[in-house]
């Protein structure tokens, strides 16, 4: 027999309470967006539905570990939300808000049940202004409000049919599979105690098997039980909701007759020992005379469609078709129990898919090296086999890179919330368009974009987007449209934050430039090089300061945050009709396909879905005789391009053919000018070490399958470092200041 360690339990428990609050955070997702699709359609039924499920589970699980706060609050929410899906509140905006705050406020408290600082008196006191209020809006008397960790009040549980504050009986047989499944049945019996009082107990273990038969994870018991509550049928059933698969439960209600408890005898008990046996059970709960002169099981009346609802009610099996009320009481948990689609996936610890990504990479660089060890002992055997694992390794690559993945569209989603609260605290009117919301993204970019994509949402949002009548007086609609799209291109994911609002003020932007010295006032640019203005670091055009914007702060490190992804934003704007910033990103951060070169014996790397093409130095090309950029005409189009041996100072002869890549830069194209070109590389990305991070030009490193060390080249960071000088707009833009040109 195996020994029991005391710490196992608590590890259990731990584990169990961590998935809780893992899974209460997307029930408030799931809250937040229920609530938000019926502001924008009150008549939307699922909707509201949607918003009561996720309510309800949130109030399920913390009852489950004892979380009083999270349960007491909680039931004040959902009680609104029960009298809107009955028809008997009407979907309001100060209504609405009023349960928006109520999500933030549970929230708070997940948030303290993580942090263990659950008895937090302002916490408290938040929870017991807006039960208050969820109470006055339901049409409940004020009064003072119930301390938030107390159990919802007698009061606030409804009573129907008449039954009023009686003794339910609840009889209760768990399934061979509940402990197996994860649940525990003392759990839902201690939370019938938030409903009343437990007046007696009974535990049923006549089917436990001898210790030789006995299934450890297998269960054998029952449950006759005695429940003092003013609740009705339904609230006393919903307590077993996530049990419904795996138990049989019967409820009779405090009127039941003497035929319902004979009866409830007849269903219980195959045989006379089992029936002496359950009878001896309701004799300790005092139940003897409920039995009392019996009615025969079949001389009762038939029941009619006219006939009051039965004192005996039956929960298991269901039937095949129940009412909807109850289907949709009972659905959400159905959905994730067996058989739902949410049982094809598990929960997986970040850090452990992060070590299978460094071991993938570890084997990317192993395989490589095999490679060249076939290609040195010119083994044709050996280089198949080689090519074989190859194949198989970037199969496994790509597999475990896939299990990072994840839609960006829950990241969206996040801005329904910020649209509305924004739009409204501004006096506007928007409506927030999602497309794409199915593309994926690594998981950790998905992170770090989302204060970027907050800024820029805020951003359109303040400056962008116009008030009603503004909008009217100008000829457009009187909503505003702010659109977030998603797709792939080209190895890259676009994102896109767009509104019809009233455009970048070109004029303005300069003319803020101009005072700033960020340009002199003789300067020629595009306007693709003034929108870029605006990330010049303190940049504002506002009038005055909000507590939205106009210090300056943010467009710039939006950009720096973009390029810290190795990625790319642009800007295009149309005047009175809108604006776009656009963000370029890569698939992942951990293994790209590069493009290899070298340049004086040292090897760089190229991501790959950057380079454009590569040519030869075309005729008339020419060193500049200053610097290490110049220009160079591709087909009739100028194109800056650095040379790598001066940027990073390589010593030595230079050989006869050096090669061009023209790779797409942040708004344009640039040519690298190098030694070699070695071909396409699967790169796995090593990040260089504290002393080297300030580094411009180098993004990081990888290891070549000879062992050698590549350096990884940020394009970007290179182009500013040595074409745009720290005012590099100061002057005419680049295209114009050639160094040399076939045709000078």
């Amino acid at each position: 027999m195996s020994k029991h360690f005391p710490g196992d339990d608590d590890d259990i428990i731990a584990a169990a309470r961590e998935g809780f609050l893992e899974e209460a955070q997307d029930n408030l997702r799931q809250f937040e967006q229920g609530l938000l699709a019926m502001e924008q359609d009150p008549g939307d039924a699922e909707a509201v539905n949607s918003a009561f499920r996720a309510a309800h589970t949130i109030k399920g699980g913390a009852g489950l570990f004892g979380f009083q706060a999270v349960v007491g609050f909680t039931h004040e929410v959902e009680s609104v939300l029960d009298r809107m899906r009955d028809g008997l509140l009407a979907v309001t905006e100060p209504g609405m808000a009023l349960l928006l705050q109520g999500r933030d406020q549970m929230e708070r408290l997940v948030h303290a049940v993580r942090d263990g600082t659950e008895g937090d008196a302002e916490l408290e006191a938040i929870s017991q202004r807006l039960g208050e209020q969820l109470r006055q809006l339901r049409g409940e008397s004020a009064g003072p409000a119930a301390p938030a960790s107390a159990t919802a009040a007698p009061e606030d549980i409804p009573a129907s049919n008449g039954e009023g504050d009686g003794v339910w009986h609840l009889s209760l047989r768990l399934g061979v599979d509940a402990l197996r499944n994860g649940l525990d049945p003392m759990s839902f019996i201690r939370y019938l105690d938030t409903l009343g009082e437990v007046e007696g107990i009974r535990t049923l273990a006549e089917a436990v098997p001898e210790l030789l038969l006995l299934d450890p994870e297998g269960c054998c018991l029952g449950f006759e039980i005695r429940l003092r509550s003013p609740a009705d049928r339904q609230t006393i059933v919903d307590v077993f909701e996530f049990l419904q698969d795996d138990c049989e439960l019967e409820v009779l209600a405090p009127d039941a007759s003497a035929a319902d408890y004979q009866r409830l005898l007849a269903q219980r008990a195959a045989d006379e020992p089992a029936r002496e046996a359950l009878l001896a059970h309701w004799q300790a709960l005092g139940m003897a005379r409920l039995l009392e002169a019996p009615e025969p099981a079949d001389s009762a009346p038939p029941t009619t469609a006219d006939s009051p609802e039965p004192a005996a009610t039956s929960v298991a099996p269901r039937p095949a078709a129940a009412p909807p009320r109850a289907e949709e009481r009972r659905g959400g948990a159905r959905d994730r129990r067996a058989g739902g689609e949410e049982s094809r996936f598990i929960r997986v610890r970040a850090d452990k898919l992060d070590h299978l990504i460094d071991l993938i990479g570890e084997l990317v660089i192993a395989s490589s090296g095999a490679q060249v060890a076939a290609q040195q002992e010119r083994s044709t055997r050996f280089g198949e086999a080689a090519q074989r694992i190859h194949d198989l390794v970037q199969e496994a690559r790509d597999g475990a890179l896939g299990l990072r993945m994840v839609p960006i569209g829950e990241t969206f989603s996040r801005f329904q919330r910020v649209v509305r609260d924004v739009s409204k605290e501004l006096g506007k009117d928007v409506a927030l368009q999602i497309t794409g919301g199915d593309t994926e993204l690594d998981k950790s970019m998905v992170e770090t974009i989302a204060d970027p994509l907050m800024h820029l949402v805020r951003n359109s949002l303040d400056h962008g987007l116009e008030t009603a009548e503004d909008r009217e007086a100008a000829g457009k609609p009187g909503q505003g449209t702010l659109a977030l799209h998603a797709y792939h291109e080209s190895g890259n994911v676009i994102i896109e934050v767009s509104d019809d609002g009233r455009g970048l003020n070109r004029d303005r932007i300069l003319a803020k430039a101009v005072e700033r010295e960020l340009v002199s006032p003789d300067s020629v640019l595009d306007d693709e090089q003034v929108y870029r203005l605006i990330f010049e670091p303190g940049f504002s055009t506002a009038a005055q300061v909000t507590n939205l914007s106009g210090r300056g702060v943010g467009m710039d490190v939006v950009k720096r945050n973009v390029e810290s992804l190795r990625g790319q934003i642009k800007v295009a704007s149309t005047p009175g009709r809108g604006a776009t910033m656009q963000i370029r990103l890569p698939l992942t951060l951990a293994i790209i396909d590069g493009f290899l070169t070298q340049v004086a014996g040292v090897s760089y790397v190229l991501p790959l879905e950057s380079v454009a093409e590569c040519i030869e130095t075309p005729p008339g090309f020419m060193l500049g005789e200053h610097g290490a950029c110049g220009c160079f005409d591709l087909r009739g189009e100028v194109v800056p391009y650095i040379d790598l041996r001066r940027s990073f100072g390589h010593d030595g002869p230079r050989p006869t053919r050096q090669s061009l890549i023209v790779v797409h830069s942040t708004d344009s194209r640039i040519g690298l000018l190098v030694d070699r070109l070695l071909g396409e590389y699967q790169t796995v990305i090593k990040p260089l070490g504290s002393i080297f991070q300030h580094l411009e030009g180098i993004a990081g490193s990888t290891i070549l399958g000879s062992g050698e060390v590549a350096l990884i080249l940020d394009v970007p960071s290179l182009e500013r470092l040595q074409i745009r000088q720290p005012r590099h707009l100061a002057t005419s833009p680049i295209h114009t200041s050639r160094t040399a040109h076939p045709s000078a």
